[in-house]
């Protein structure tokens, strides 16, 4: 698992639109919240999307990008945003390659059967591209304004 203070593993993945987005693009521009969820279009996902949706523009005043990353194809993460009207990007990474670099492809149990799952995660990332936040199996109610917060705080 990755901690605060350390640099972010770098990424380069096709967004809904499929063009490619990587956090180099954002290197000594912007700050970063790169967040992870299971699944398009599931309850909490949904939640979490919504409410940073929500805040784009707080985001947008203090100098931040939010993106979303699931393995859903770059199709499916522009039915999502269509439907929602989601104001950020949502990245495909459908090989499982961003998820394993930043460790939130886990082992989960449900109903007793054990099986690997996106543990819902967040990154915040400042403009030299360190981790200033690396939360790992958060609740996405409220979360979009806790993140804010720490935001505001860079």
């Amino acid at each position: 698992m990755l901690e605060k203070n350390q640099p972010a593993p770098q990424f380069n993945s096709k967004n809904q639109d499929n063009e490619a987005v990587s956090l180099s693009d954002y290197l000594g521009k912007k700050n970063v919240v790169l967040y992870f969820y299971p699944k398009d279009d599931t309850p909490g996902c949904t939640i979490e999307a919504n409410q940073f949706t929500q805040l784009a523009e707080e985001f947008a005043k203090a100098d931040t990008v939010v993106i979303g990353v699931s393995k859903d194809s770059c199709a499916s993460h522009g039915d999502f945003i269509k439907k929602f009207g989601l104001k950020l990007d949502l990245l495909a990474d459908v090989d499982g390659e961003l998820c394993e670099s930043y460790g939130v492809w886990q082992e989960r149990e449900k109903n007793g059967v054990k099986s690997m799952a996106i543990l819902r995660s967040t990154f915040i990332i400042d403009k030299q591209g360190v981790l200033v936040e690396a939360a790992y199996g958060v609740n996405p109610e409220g979360h979009a304004q806790d993140v804010l917060t720490t935001v505001k705080g860079l």
